[in-house]
């Protein structure tokens, strides 16, 4: 385990694969630690530098008091990738690692050349519906809202196998203020107008049983990325790269292979 001193954030953080392959990085989603992405990492092709990492307020890294913003998660992983001197990363974001990677597309072209966007959009959900949730979090903690979020990060296939058990623990025990206060943030962010500005490589994920970013809002932000690719996990929820590993890591090879980073 590592872990790097950012200043107001230390940010737990890992490197697989080869220490002087291409670089991927990795950024998870609400609730999650980097441990979203164990399945596929074995499955993708030899020679790449792996990065991930815990956003602030989860897994590992330290819990900065208040709501944060999305400004703060992108300098976060911006900082991160400075002190790791990555250069011309292929950036893989679910849902709000989608929108990190596409504010960190926007700012630092030199640190991404290439995006996947799985399982996000560029503005997820309403003020109000996360304003309730955070009220609701402050109020029972995670616990409280725990078996709704995962209806929405699952399949009905996936709910009933005794894995699930596994996302729920991991779910519970982030920090109730880190998930308020990325939550905070996802509210206050529509990447709509500087998403459209992109021109670069782009590739969107969804799952068709994903209850909380649904596959229109996915095609939608892809979209707006001229030459972008969409590609729909069939029987998956929100989180298609634990559900369907093998056919999540066969989508993401591709897409490296037809970007040149492998």
């Amino acid at each position: 385990m590592k872990i790097a001193e950012l200043g107001n954030v230390q940010l737990h953080y890992r490197i697989d694969g080869d220490p002087d392959g291409a670089p991927v990085v990795f950024a998870n989603s609400l609730g999650t630690d980097m441990r979203l992405w164990d399945d596929i990492l074995p499955l993708l092709p030899k020679g790449l530098k792996l990065i991930r990492y815990d956003k602030r307020g989860h897994g590992l890294s330290s819990l900065p008091p208040g709501s944060y913003s999305m400004g703060a998660l992108v300098r976060d992983a911006e900082a991160l990738l400075d002190m790791l001197e990555i250069r011309d990363c292929v950036f893989v974001g679910l849902s709000v690692g989608g929108m990190i990677g596409q504010g960190l597309a926007v700012k630092r072209m030199d640190q991404v050349r290439a995006l996947v966007l799985s399982n996000t959009g560029a503005k997820i959900g309403t003020p109000e519906m996360w304003s309730d949730r955070i009220a609701a979090v402050r109020e029972g903690g995670i616990e409280a809202l725990a078996d709704s979020i995962l209806e929405r990060w699952f399949s009905k296939d996936f709910l009933a196998t005794p894995e699930v058990a596994l996302w729920r623990n991991m779910l519970v025990r982030q920090p109730d203020e880190g998930y308020a206060g990325v939550s905070a943030a996802i509210s206050g962010t529509d990447f709509y107008t500087p998403t459209s500005g992109l021109r670069l490589p782009t590739l969107g994920i969804a799952g068709s049983e994903d209850g909380a970013t649904p596959p229109d809002l996915v095609r939608e932000t892809v979209d707006l990325v001229p030459g972008s690719r969409f590609e729909l996990i069939r029987r998956a929820g929100h989180l298609p790269c634990v559900e369907k590993p093998e056919e999540y890591a066969a989508i993401l090879t591709k897409f490296l292979k037809e970007t040149g980073h492998v």
